[in-house]
């Protein structure tokens, strides 16, 4: 065999002079209920914000000369209590988490019990904080017209409770619907963006807690 005939053979056993492209990566983007979740969500930042800021400028007017005098913060607001709900509230946020990953995990059961226990964690949260009002309208009559701590207080408290509220009637929804059908993309898609809205609303309280139930205790 001639050298001829052998260049060709021993060029195609050799390395490639190429190099080799990597491999396809499918491109992760956000679905339209994601997009929309983080859109609303960033809206009630906003929201939030406006709340908070008017409720500490108005801090402590009540009791300079002109103000509409009536109970302080300090004099009426139970920490106890507080600390009690917030509680509640942080171990929502862990236990929707837990619901979540044994989802992902296929695991219905744990799902549900998981579930079924953030439910019953944001329940707890709103009858402490029905508590709590009742205490301050009946005992303190502390009401939203009373003066500028009424009124910043229940609007700004009451704003998350609204939505303390609207997230366990979406987690009763989700619930029933895979309590009646077996579990799929749409259950996970909604478990997902419920646990986003419920783990923001965690994070919102986290700031009202320091600023209402804590400032009064270090100012």
């Amino acid at each position: 065999m001639s050298a001829a005939s052998t260049t060709p053979m021993s060029s195609a056993a050799g390395p490639s002079r190429f190099p080799t492209p990597p491999p396809v990566v499918p491109e992760k983007r956000l679905s339209a209920g994601q997009v929309g979740m983080l859109t609303f969500l960033c809206s009630e930042v906003a929201v939030f914000s406006t709340l908070i800021v008017a409720y500490i400028v108005f801090y402590g007017r009540d009791s300079e000369p002109g103000g509409l005098g009536g109970p302080a913060p300090a004099d009426v607001l139970s920490l106890r209590l507080a600390l009690v709900t917030t509680a509640c509230l942080l171990a929502s946020s862990l236990t929707i988490h837990s619901a979540d990953r044994a989802l992902r995990g296929g695991n219905r059961s744990a799902f549900i019990s998981l579930w079924t226990m953030t439910i019953a964690l944001g329940i707890a949260f709103l009858l402490g904080t029905a508590h709590e009002w009742s205490e301050l309208i009946g005992r303190h009559h502390l009401t939203i017209s009373r003066n500028l701590f009424g009124t910043t207080f229940y609007t700004l408290v009451g704003f998350h409770a609204l939505h303390v509220t609207v997230g366990v009637i979406v987690m009763f929804v989700i619930l029933a619907l895979v309590l009646r059908v077996q579990l799929g993309e749409k259950s996970h898609a909604s478990v997902e963006l419920a646990s986003w809205y419920w783990h923001f609303v965690d994070g919102v309280w986290i700031v009202v807690f320091t600023v209402v139930y804590l400032l009064p205790h270090v100012v």
